[in-house]
């Protein structure tokens, strides 16, 4: 419990004002939160300072939950008028194969704090202004009454916190900026040593990305704009999305670290010219920086070339900021995105495996499979199952590798008799494999690819 004859402004032990405004206007017809909310504030404690400081950009309640600040509820039972208002939520695992059951928690939307940080005490109104579950950006504010130079300070500090990313990574959707954990954990998996491309190629990428963020100066003493775009073509399920994943925590690692500004899609509340500014605004906020667009195909569509080509070529400077987009289908974008210079510079193609590659690609599944004791993989079977997967992309490899191992995992030990016409035939893998392939490689039949 908190000591009133300690705090810096004495809370009072009348009705609270702030809280029956709450009440009162949550019950009837709004009109302005903000403005309700700040008079009743200012009559609660008349001559105080009072600051409204918007939880999106200023998120003072998980800045004291990560212990860098303090928010204790104010609830006294004398005072019968609110002093917080929650929603209690279950919320399910993120993986039920973790063995995780979900948890309780709380959905504050209204609460009143004694806020304390770096020696100063504030008296905290959180309110969430929204009714309703509509899809436009919440109206969660935080009402500060304090010191204004001191409130100031805890903007400031608790804002630029807010704004960086902890072991997470920027995702665009829904028309907002958000940061995903899991998605950083993701990315912190991948590596340059599982992708399987040409030796040339590889090289070209990861030193195209990394020259980049080497010649800031460079590029001034030539007087060109510092930025560069990229493009990863070819059919889909050969690298693209694991050869960004790559580069991703590659330029994590690097000192200063270059972030990631992954965008999903430009569906939301926000028109298509809004959404495509907000990105290229947060882009060049987090320059120097590695903006990805995935599938760039569906996202730069028709009805949003014009804005596109606005936010790369037009008058705001997007030095820092190196774009890559990946297509499965290069001929949909338009020729101005694809081949004209300054927007996309290199092109990159990941084509469907030559020979050398699947061999490579069958070596990495042997390194996977070499504490198995139940299967025989000899690297001779690496050769013969790259001969048999031409035109297959390292995706149908590798499903005709998993169909295979649970098709063997199913059999669990049980006799087969084969006819030894094949002398491979004695490795089960190799059998399996075969049966996999040619259902697959009906499949590419029937789909014409």
């Amino acid at each position: 419990m908190y000591n009133q004859d300690n705090l810096a402004i004495r809370v009072s032990s009348s009705q609270d004002l702030p809280s029956a405004e709450f009440l009162h206007h949550s019950s009837a017809q709004r009109v302005n939160t903000d403005v309700i909310i700040f008079q009743a504030i200012r009559s609660q404690y008349p001559g105080k300072q009072v600051i409204i400081c918007p939880e999106r950009n200023c998120n003072l309640i998980q800045y004291a939950a990560r212990g860098l600040a303090s928010a204790v509820p104010i609830d006294d039972a004398k005072e019968p008028s609110l002093t917080s208002l929650k929603w209690r939520l279950y919320v399910p695992p993120s993986r039920r194969l973790d063995g995780d059951s979900g948890q309780i928690i709380d959905g504050l939307h209204f609460g009143k704090f004694l806020y304390s940080w770096n020696g100063h005490e504030f008296i905290l109104y959180f309110v969430d202004g929204r009714d309703g579950q509509e899809a436009y950006p919440t109206t969660r504010h935080n009402y500060i009454v304090g010191d204004e130079n001191a409130i100031n300070q805890l903007i400031n500090t608790v804002g630029k916190f807010t704004n960086e990313l902890h072991n997470e990574i920027w995702v665009f959707e829904q028309s907002m900026w958000r940061k995903d954990a899991d998605l950083w954990r993701s990315v912190h998996k991948a590596s340059w040593d599982d992708v399987i491309l040409d030796a040339d190629m590889k090289k070209a990428i990861i030193t195209d990305a990394r020259r980049f963020f080497d010649s800031r100066s460079t590029y001034a003493q030539l007087r060109v704009p510092w930025k560069r775009g990229l493009i990863y073509y070819g059919p889909p399920g050969n690298g693209k999305t694991i050869s960004i994943k790559a580069m991703m925590h590659d330029l994590y690692n690097r000192k200063p670290a270059v972030p990631t500004l992954y965008v999903k899609t430009l569906s939301g509340y926000l028109p298509p010219a809004m959404a495509l500014a907000e990105i290229f605004s947060k882009a060049r906020q987090e320059a120097p920086c590695f903006l990805v667009f995935e599938d760039l195909d569906s996202i730069v569509s028709d009805s949003v070339r014009s804005f596109f080509l606005n936010e790369v070529d037009g008058l705001s400077s997007n030095d820092g900021i190196l774009m890559v987009g990946s297509t499965n289908h290069l001929e949909r974008l338009d020729p101005g995105i694809s081949k004209r210079p300054s927007r996309f510079d290199r092109k990159y193609l990941f084509p469907n495996p030559n020979e050398a590659e699947r061999v490579k690609y069958c070596e990495y599944w042997q390194r996977k499979l070499s504490d198995n004791k139940d299967i025989d993989f000899p690297h001779v079977l690496c050769k013969a199952i790259a001969k048999i997967t031409d035109d297959f992309s390292f995706a149908y490899i590798q499903e005709a590798f998993v169909a295979a191992l649970l098709s063997i995992a199913a059999a669990d030990g049980e006799t087969v008799t084969f006819v030894e016409e094949d002398e491979l035939n004695k490795y089960i893998l190799w059998r399996e494999i075969k049966k996999q392939v040619k259902i697959l490689r009906d499949d590419l039949d029937k789909s014409g690819n």
